[in-house]
């Protein structure tokens, strides 16, 4: 080997030693990064999501009415080729407490078909006071042949019901759509 070569090899190993000591480097200031910054968050108060104690830390909703209890009852009424119920017949809630509630629906057909679920509420001034947050009553729903779904009802009660209301029936009547039903 010349002279320009083995110079030109040693220029380079240096430069590998170097690109090598600045890989460390960054890779531990990165990995220091991390206690740093939960140190300075905890400092400030900033993001704190564990208690010394290690617990975490919920906000709580400050707007269920935790003296008061209702009870929701559920019905489910079927017009046209399926079953259709709800998982549990009620449920007792406190008003601004958000609850869930299961439907069931089975196509009992060998034919996909469309339907849309329109809800009602007993006593009639509880309407208003009903709000659900996530329905399956919210768009039509497809179903295949003989295929079975359960479907989630995210609701709570407004606590601005009147106090005499102790219970509501959420009613819901599965309707086939006309025209849209496909053959299989």
């Amino acid at each position: 080997m010349s002279d320009d070569a083995q110079e030109v090899k040693g220029l380079n190993r240096k430069m590998l030693g170097k690109l090598l000591v600045v890989a460390v480097l960054m890779f531990g200031f990165g990995y220091a990064l991390i206690p740093v910054y939960k140190q300075i968050c905890e400092v400030l108060g900033v993001n704190v999501l564990t208690q010394p104690d290690g617990t975490v830390e919920y906000d709580k909703n400050t707007q269920v009415d935790k003296s008061r209890t209702v009870t929701v009852d559920f019905d489910g009424n079927a017009q046209g080729p399926w079953r259709f119920r709800p998982v549990v017949n009620s449920m007792k809630v406190h008003p601004g407490e958000l609850a869930t509630v299961m439907y069931e629906v089975v196509n009992t057909q060998a034919r996909t078909v469309n339907a849309q679920a329109i809800p009602s509420y007993a006593p009639q001034s509880a309407t208003p006071h009903f709000k659900k947050v996530e329905c399956f009553c919210f768009k039509q729903q497809t179903l295949k042949p003989n295929e079975a779904r359960q479907m989630p009802v995210v609701f709570f009660i407004d606590p601005a019901l009147p106090k005499d209301v102790k219970t509501i029936t959420l009613s819901y009547t599965f309707f086939e759509i006309a025209g849209l039903s496909q053959a299989q």
